[in-house]
């Protein structure tokens, strides 16, 4: 085979195994050279072919965004060069208000759209699932609810020009949607865990598919935590996107909004302006950062 690099983008993420797709449509399998597999779905890159259908990733595009989650030991990529993220709830099984709490703060540190999509909205848990979710909307937070057993419709506008990635919990429906956005998809939806109140991983690998040339929808696996250790103090304050107008106007200037004297985010969640429940998970994140950091230097 000649030595010809090919550009590419990888539609699909098995470990450390990625399908290409090329200019011409055509996949090849790709595998990257040495150990190095810090590369995503969504990822453009260079390959060369060692056979008709079997190649090795010589080197990555720039990319304009980059999505993953990380602990103090290890980061799992989840998508790059998106543009959006949407976050699938239901209202059974249950969500962890923790994991949207994350998956927005990550949005929000990339620079990247995020719309909070609550599915099975045919549930009677709906209305209050809604009310849970009302400080989002309050800050600004796009809600979309619908049932993808029933009709997915309201979501294309959403998606339409768009790098989607769908993140969310085991058994919030994000197969079915994927389904029923692109029929010819047939991913294999799961089944619920009613004992456990959560779904069974079928999604092992995450999937790009093109629902047009210009729209585009990245599925990844269950999600069950969402670490931020890569995220700076700062960057998770500024992540809040509530905590803006009043970073910079504590007493102290390495205030950590925690027990500090007049301290201006906790004043602010004082007077109503910071949900109780997001400097909750405010200051949880910081108690994992700390004990992360004491891990790491112990």
């Amino acid at each position: 085979m000649p030595d010809v690099l090919l550009e590419g983008l990888i539609v699909a993420a098995y470990g450390k195994r990625y399908d290409v797709e090329l200019a011409d449509s055509r996949r090849i399998s790709c595998v990257t050279r040495g150990k190095k597999s810090d590369l995503a779905c969504g990822d453009r890159v260079h390959i060369q072919l060692t056979d008709t259908s079997e190649g090795v990733v010589e080197d990555t595009l720039p990319r304009s965004s980059l999505l993953y989650r990380s602990n103090a030991f290890r980061s799992k990529l989840l998508a790059a060069n998106v543009t959006q993220i949407v976050i699938v709830l239901a209202a059974r099984p249950s969500f962890y208000e923790e994991l949207l709490n994350r998956c927005l703060l990550a949005a929000s540190a990339t620079g990247i759209r995020a719309l909070i999509l609550l599915n099975k909205c045919d549930l009677e848990e709906t209305a209050a699932a809604l009310q849970q979710l009302a400080p989002y909307r309050n800050l600004g937070y796009e809600i979309l609810t619908l049932s993808a057993h029933q009709d997915v419709t309201p979501l294309l506008p959403w998606l339409h020009g768009q790098t989607s990635v769908l993140v969310g919990q085991s058994g919030m429906g994000k197969s079915t949607l994927v389904n029923a956005l692109l029929p010819d998809a047939d991913v294999r939806t799961r089944e619920i865990s009613s004992v456990l109140d959560s779904g069974k991983h079928t999604t092992t690998a995450t999937h790009l598919y093109h629902l047009d040339a210009d729209s585009h929808l990245i599925d990844s696996p269950g999600l069950q935590e969402f670490g931020l250790a890569h995220l700076s103090l700062d960057e998770i304050q500024h992540a809040f996107i509530e905590f803006r107008p009043f970073l910079g106007k504590c007493r102290f200037n390495n205030c950590r909004h925690f027990k500090e004297p007049d301290c201006a985010i906790r004043q602010a969640a004082e007077q109503g302006l910071i949900a109780p429940q997001r400097l909750l998970c405010y200051h949880g994140l910081l108690q994992e950062i700390s004990s992360q950091s004491a891990l790491l230097h112990h």
